[in-house]
């Protein structure tokens, strides 16, 4: 699987990396026990969720992963708060990062942001 991020999602992984610092190593193990495992392996943690009516098609998906394990929340577990938006390229088995936010500073994804990102995907 490759991974690539947005300039947004890099600005917005800084911002709560200074409030999280075991991000980094968060975000490599929810890649590699979550994302790759749901569309590698096809198992469903039900941590996955298609985001729908943003154009989806078969050359990509939206997919937000909610159960975001995050060290630095202790006790907290999966329902960390954390919120991970990223596009999948099934053809070319790609991951691209588009968004990363904590649901107390944020209640839903940015709609705006993932209409953008494939807009230029069509480019």
């Amino acid at each position: 699987m490759n991974y690539n991020e947005t300039e947004e999602f890099k600005r917005d992984f800084k911002k709560l990396l200074k409030k999280f610092l075991s991000l980094v190593d968060d975000l490599e193990v929810n890649k590699q026990y979550r994302i790759e495992l749901f569309h590698c392996k096809e198992i469903d943690s039900r941590s996955i969720f298609e985001i729908q009516g943003v154009g989806n098609t078969t050359e990509l998906k939206i997919f937000k992963v909610k159960k975001f394990q995050c060290k630095s929340l202790k006790g907290r577990g999966a329902k960390s708060g954390v919120r991970v938006i990223y596009a999948y390229f099934p053809i070319e088995q790609k991951i691209v990062f588009i968004e990363i936010y904590f649901k107390a500073n944020q209640k839903n994804e940015n709609r705006q942001r993932i209409v953008d990102f494939i807009n230029t995907t069509k480019e």
